[in-house]
């Protein structure tokens, strides 16, 4: 069984202007998914700024995640690492703390081999009994994890069930589906392509545009599963602009200035992140109102 089907929220981490983690608005921003459809929450992933948050300051908000969502949907906890031995302890914690499943970033910067990355991935697993969700994004990571290795780690390993889809490939994610046989759950992790996913034996999308439009992602994927492919794909089409907005620079500083825009004071970003180029703010403000979500 799925982790979970639908629209999976990657959702921001707030900073206070001293650079702290914001709790208090991290609660608010959970419950605005949760009251809109959301259908799972995924915390210190990419758009949750994992990579600059302390190993202390990752485990704390998994935590307090965890404690807000309170079993109303899944929580899926961001754990990777490129070392292998840190995305050990941080799943083994996360999983301590109540997370649904895991999420696992194929390794940035060492560049491993197929055979690197499945025992890479194979070694966390066996760490933990909860469910993994492989993550390839080799656009952001210089690695890309082949559908042969995604196939033969979801055979062979019980508890990694599934990947979230970020390679833009739709042709790599065509082959990965046809060598599946119904052992891999797919997530579309770009949010300009989940009905094509869909269409191709997705589960879900594991999404930045749920940040601030959950209803309408979640709906996206709900009408294609009743057979409303005609207004799934609407959905999807109208959606584009905005899109294309929150990936007008690195993410996640587009969406984190649209919830700011949006009055959710999420804060800034840590370095070396840093705030929206004004020249592209009018751009994402344009595709907010067109959406109707400003």
């Amino acid at each position: 069984m799925a982790v979970f089907t639908g629209a999976g929220v990657a959702i921001v981490t707030p900073f206070k202007e001293n650079g702290d983690v914001n709790y208090e608005k991290f609660a608010e921003l959970v419950e605005f998914q949760i009251q809109n459809g959301t259908d799972a929450i995924i915390v210190c992933g990419t758009t949750g700024e994992a990579s600059t948050l302390s190993h202390e300051e990752h485990l704390d908000v998994v935590k307090y995640c965890v404690e807000k969502v309170a079993g109303r949907v899944p929580v899926v906890a961001g754990t990777g690492s490129n070392c292998t031995q840190t995305a050990v302890y941080l799943s083994r914690e996360a999983e301590k703390y109540g997370a649904d499943a895991v999420l696992l970033v194929t390794p940035y910067y060492n560049k491993a081999t197929q055979k690197g990355l499945y025992s890479h991935f194979k070694t966390i697993a066996d760490s933990i009994r909860i469910p993994v969700i492989l993550y390839n994004v080799p656009g952001r990571t210089g690695c890309n994890i082949l559908p042969e290795t995604v196939v033969k780690l979801c055979s062979e390993v019980e508890n990694i069930v599934g990947v979230k889809e970020a390679g833009g490939n739709i042709s790599q994610v065509a082959k990965l589906m046809a060598l599946a046989d119904g052992r891999v759950d797919l997530y579309s992790g770009n949010d300009d392509q989940i009905v094509p996913l869909l269409s191709l034996g997705g589960k879900g999308v594991i999404s930045v545009l749920s940040n601030v439009a959950p209803k309408e992602t979640h709906e996206i994927c709900t009408r294609f599963f009743e057979g409303d492919v005609a207004g799934s794909r609407a959905l999807q089409l109208k959606a584009l602009e905005l899109c294309d907005a929150l990936f007008c620079e690195v993410n996640p500083i587009p969406v984190k200035k649209a919830l700011n825009l949006m009055g959710m004071e999420t804060g800034s970003l840590r370095m070396p992140l840093t705030d929206m180029d004004e020249a592209n703010v009018p751009k994402l403000e344009k595709a907010m109102k067109g959406f109707g979500i400003l």
